[in-house]
């Protein structure tokens, strides 16, 4: 067993996010010059090879990784990843990485929102109204005139609800599955959706695009690595809030490189947002210990 190392944890998870936030950098050139499809289909062959590298590499090989209580389920969720991953991308190109990230921000707290109905979780006032709070974040960066305000908003909202579906497929496939079986099926089943789609889109790519292309898969790969190595080295109370992290590196990287500008009423909703995940964070934190300690309480 990994021994604990909460600070290294924290490093790498930090790291990490900024790894993240380059990869929808590279993401959104490769998306302005080519079919959005044939991009997340190479990315996903990428990830595929290092996911069936990674678990033939573990205890049970590649067939002990296949083997899921609940495949169906395993392959749409990582279906529905695929996708996200499209709709975010095409967000990137469309409104650019700072308001597409404010608005992203918002899926732990449809993840709060949802974890009652799909999971049978209790959510007590507290966090509905940090739901609530959020979401009024949420409407002031779409604030009419601000520039955020147009049909392409709903690229990066749309993501943020598949993603909070998807994490919460997560933790329900979770309570059969092994984490090990998760992963591989997220690369797997990833791969195969984007092939069937991307395959039909492909043009040729120009030997320096496609050297971004081979850069945006090494970092995928890199990045997902150091993801496994940080909930590895420390637990996920410690690092989750480092991950509101990418945020702030794509605004950056959105501003340096693609010439994005941080509107005020997105900087002042995107604080609201990321103060509102947090505190439903936290306080769920909280009633897990507490549930842990003493059974089932109030929220």
């Amino acid at each position: 067993m990994t021994q604990q190392n909460p600070r290294l944890g924290i490093i790498i998870m930090v790291f990490t996010m900024f790894l993240f936030s380059l990869q929808d950098g590279l993401s959104r050139h490769l998306a302005g010059q080519y079919n959005v499809f044939m991009v997340i289909m190479i990315r996903y062959w990428i990830f595929a090879a290092f996911v069936i590298v990674w678990s033939a590499r573990r205890a049970g090989g590649l067939r002990l990784a296949a083997q899921s209580a609940q495949p169906r389920l395993q392959f749409f969720r990582g279906a529905l990843l695929a996708v996200e991953v499209i709709v975010m991308v095409l967000g990137f190109v469309k409104l650019g990485l700072v308001e597409s990230h404010a608005m992203f921000a918002v899926y732990p707290l449809i993840i709060t929102a949802l974890s009652g109905p799909i999971l049978g979780e209790r959510v007590g006032w507290r966090r509905w109204l940090s739901v609530a709070i959020g979401f009024l974040g949420v409407m002031i960066i779409l604030m009419p005139g601000s520039g955020v305000f147009s049909p392409a908003a709903i690229f990066p909202l749309g993501s943020a609800a598949m993603f909070a579906l998807y994490g919460l497929l997560n933790r329900y496939v979770s309570r059969k599955d092994p984490a090990a079986v998760t992963f591989f099926y997220t690369g797997i089943s990833g791969a195969i959706v984007m092939t069937l789609i991307g395959v039909w889109f492909w043009e040729p790519m120009s030997p320096a695009d496609w050297g971004w292309m081979v850069t945006l898969g090494g970092s995928a790969i890199l990045g997902h690595y150091l993801l496994i190595r940080a909930y590895e080295l420390s637990e996920a109370s410690a690092i989750q809030p480092f991950a509101y992290l990418q945020l702030a590196f794509a605004s950056g990287v959105g501003v340096v490189f693609f010439g994005d500008i941080i509107r005020l009423n997105v900087a002042i909703g995107t604080g609201i947002v990321v103060g509102a995940g947090i505190f439903a964070l936290v306080r769920a934190q909280m009633v897990a210990r507490r549930a842990s300690r003493a059974g089932p309480t109030g929220t």
